[in-house]
């Protein structure tokens, strides 16, 4: 029997470090709802988990991208449901000013229908000038739109309100009926545009619609294969802690009888 090295005692101590370590990794965990808490943990899978942490973010950016887009058209749209009522107020202006038996002039019959035709005019130009956040409506140009998370855009076809199609609807007038002839066959263009134009935004709203669908069902298949990698589960980790606690307690009482043992020395020296 030996005093000055207590074996039994060292390799207790090892063991319940050991235990106290994984103890507080289980308590770690639990408490995070990670199971990687460190590098440490599973270096590759963090890595792995990061890069789907990034990946997330940019399809979540992807998607707020689109859903602007997709409240941009719908903005267009509305102001072109406005413009399809002026310009079927203006056909029939047109052809009400065709009635030979209204009084011309100015303050006549076909004055008071110019009078109107020309402020439906008016406003359908006026909404040409209108923007979205600082972002023109109407100038015919394309809105570029991400679509995913590396970076591929949408050329999402624009409308022109300036296009010389109504331009030249909402410049003529019904002060005669030769004049509001030629108005009533510019207007009827102008409506044909009008169907075009609005077909082309609901096509471009078809298609973000599914571009969004798809950013969510990626972005849901993405969170979930993350999760895989970096949740805890909690009733598996449960089980850890509860051995690793009973370990740490044993552990505690066993080195608690190493140390003690040593003393059975002095009966000897008695």
């Amino acid at each position: 029997m030996v005093i000055n090295t207590n074996i039994s005692a060292a390799t207790s101590a090892r063991q319940l470090s050991t235990s106290s370590d994984l103890l507080s990794k289980s308590l770690a965990r639990l408490s995070s709802g990670s199971k990687i808490v460190s590098p440490a943990d599973d270096a590759a899978g963090l890595a792995v988990s990061m890069r789907f942490d990034a990946q997330e973010n940019r399809i979540n950016a992807a998607s707020n991208n689109v859903s602007s887009a997709t409240s941009f058209n719908q903005t267009q749209d509305g102001f072109l449901q406005k413009v399809g009522k002026a310009l079927d107020r203006m056909s029939e202006l047109a052809m009400l000013a065709q009635d030979g038996t209204k009084t011309t002039g100015t303050t006549g019959d076909l004055g008071l229908y110019d009078k109107e035709f020309q402020k439906l005019g008016t406003y359908i130009n006026d909404l040409a000038t209108k923007d979205f956040n600082g972002v023109s409506l109407f100038n015919g140009k394309a809105l570029q739109v991400t679509t995913d998370s590396d970076g591929a855009k949408l050329s999402s076809d624009g409308v022109d309100l300036a296009a010389n199609t109504y331009k030249t609807a909402t410049g003529d007038n019904v002060l005669t009926t030769t004049a509001a002839f030629t108005a009533l066959g510019d207007v009827k263009k102008a409506i044909t545009q009008l169907a075009s134009d609005r077909a082309t935004i609901g096509a471009n709203m078809s298609v973000l619609n599914k571009y969004s669908d798809q950013l969510g069902v990626l972005n849901d298949n993405i969170s979930a294969a993350n999760s895989r990698i970096k949740d805890v589960d909690v009733a598996s980790e449960s089980t850890q802690f509860a051995k690793y606690n009973i370990l740490v307690q044993a552990g505690t009482a066993m080195l608690a009888q190493a140390n003690s043992s040593s003393q059975s020395a002095l009966r000897l020296l008695q």
